[in-house]
């Protein structure tokens, strides 16, 4: 019995041709992952980006496949900024990869697609299965459109001038170029020391460039004003051209001025060193302008109004100081000068004993104050002065004696008369007390008798007790414990009350006795 043929049976081949089909599908589906079957290996590739590389794109050495991108993601890169990792899947026929091996990606096509190109190192120490080709082994092509991408609409517009004004400056030159051309070889000649020097990194040739771009920034901002000078310029050359003659005139005395200067420049250079070593130590203080330029704006801001009007003062100024300077060319005023440092010579004890009185005690200010009170009963006239009499007692050197010799003492008092007088005030009253503290005994109201020891005999009784019983100022005693009167404003806690000090301003010059003498107060016996 024969067997049926293979290929009579149409299921069996319709199941075949469907089973290549799949396989055809899934090898090409999984192309880009890499051949199922086929030995692999893994390197990962660090970029400094991803340079529009997808997975699946192919690896290849010497322009022949040896594997896909099967990963790629983002990763820190040892300088701190963001790269990209590459996961290669390399066949095994490739072999193992040098540890100083590189890797470029470069453009397949001009659509955009990339491959990885790898490129073998020459180390007997290969990168492990897994390992990392590092960031500094890798690099990419500078890209089409990169390159486009520098003609942008201002760089454009910027070629099409350059074109037209090179074409007018070239126009009808021909000869000149062809002379340049002709000169050119010998400027090459001369040229190559220079480049040379230029190439030489001790130049720096790369921070002059640098420092210019840092120059055209800061000029940027005044460049409509520089071109503005220019035309000035311009203009000032023309006018220049026009008397040709004044410009020689202006050269041939160039020599004796040039002479003159370089004299005078030996002179200055004392000046010019003072003015560095100034300049030095101003660098300091110029470091202290910046906090105190808000004050000073704001004083020129006041000050300039004020100065425009004291113009119309200055003709009154003028003849102020030629009378000044009449007064100082008379041949008097020295003497009337000498006159007066007589005059204050001799006033200045008394001044400085009554400075006090109006700078501490403030007595004079006092003084009209109860000298309006004293004079304000109205009468018909108007005002008139207080006044109150008192008949005393009959007794020697009463207030109501003639020829009293001594002060009032309550002594030989007339039974009946009246009660005794005695004398009502302070021998020794003072502004201050030789340290300058406030001691302002006059003006205080209130009296007690206090029995004062004097030296000389005539003031003691025959058994040696005090003579005089004087009323004397009840001493007032103010926190800080100096002895006030009502003229002082006394202090609270420390703090004035008033426009008073406790103690003889700073800078005023003061004795506590006329003539200059320490005060010598008695004791006091009750």
């Amino acid at each position: 019995m024969r067997r049926g043929s293979i290929v009579a049976n149409p299921v069996l081949v319709g199941a075949v041709t469907t089973l290549v089909v799949i396989v055809a599908v899934f090898l090409a589906y999984n192309a880009n992952n890499g051949l199922p079957f086929v030995p692999t290996r893994e390197l990962n590739v660090r970029l400094p980006n991803g340079a529009e590389l997808v997975k699946g794109n192919e690896v290849r050495e010497g322009g022949y496949r040896i594997g896909v991108v099967s990963e790629m993601k983002p990763v820190m890169l040892g300088d701190g900024s963001v790269g990209a990792q590459l996961k290669l899947k390399l066949d095994k026929k490739a072999g193992s990869i040098p540890v100083d091996s590189s890797a470029i990606i470069r453009p397949r096509s001009a659509l955009g697609l990339k491959y990885v190109e790898l490129t073998k190192g020459s180390s007997s120490t290969t990168i492990p299965d897994g390992g990392t080709l590092p960031v500094s082994q890798t690099s990419q092509e500078v890209e089409l459109d990169q390159v486009y991408n520098i003609f942008d609409q201002k760089t454009r517009s910027a070629s099409q001038v350059n074109l037209k004004e090179f074409g007018n400056a070239f126009v009808g030159r021909g000869s000149d170029l062809n002379l340049t051309i002709q000169e050119l070889p010998k400027a090459f000649r001369l040229l190559t020391s220079v480049m040379r020097n230029l190439a030489d990194p001790r130049t720096q040739l790369s921070n002059f460039f640098r420092q210019l771009d840092i120059t055209a920034g800061i000029v940027a901002p005044v460049s409509a004003i520089n071109a503005h000078l220019f035309t000035t310029m311009a203009n000032t050359f023309a006018a220049i051209v026009r008397n040709p003659r004044a410009l020689q005139d202006t050269i041939a005395k160039g020599p004796s001025t040039e002479a003159v200067g370089t004299t005078s420049f030996r002179i200055q250079i004392p000046f010019l060193r003072d003015t560095a070593a100034f300049s030095k130590d101003l660098t300091r203080a110029t470091a202290q302008l910046r906090p105190t330029l808000p004050v000073l704006n704001s004083a020129l801001r006041i000050g300039i109004p004020v100065t425009r009007r004291s113009v119309a003062l200055y003709p009154e100024l003028q003849d102020a100081l030629n009378a000044l300077l009449d007064l100082a060319q008379t041949p008097t005023t020295n003497a009337a000068l000498r006159g007066l440092t007589a005059t204050v010579a001799t006033l200045q004890p008394t001044l400085r004993y009554l400075g006090p009185f109006v700078t501490v005690c403030n007595t004079w200010n006092t003084f009209w104050g109860w000298l309006s009170e004293h004079v304000s009963v109205p009468v018909p006239q108007g005002t008139a002065e207080h006044a109150a009499i008192l008949a005393g007692d009959n007794q020697n050197n009463g207030f109501g004696n003639m020829g009293a010799a001594v002060p009032a003492n309550g002594e030989g008092v007339v039974p009946n008369s009246g009660p005794p007088q005695y004398f009502h005030g302070d021998p020794y009253g003072h502004a201050v007390d030789a340290n300058g503290n406030a001691n302002c005994i006059f003006g205080q109201r209130g009296y007690i008798r206090k029995a004062f020891h004097f030296g000389d005999q005539f003031w003691k009784n025959p058994n040696g007790t005090p003579r005089f019983q004087i009323v004397e100022d009840t001493p007032l005693t103010n926190t800080l414990g100096y002895r006030v009167g009502p003229t002082y404003k006394t202090y609270v806690n420390g703090h004035g009350q008033g426009l008073n000090t406790d103690h003889v301003p700073p800078g005023e010059t003061f004795t506590s006795e006329a003539g200059g003498i320490s005060p010598k107060i008695p004791a006091l016996m009750p």
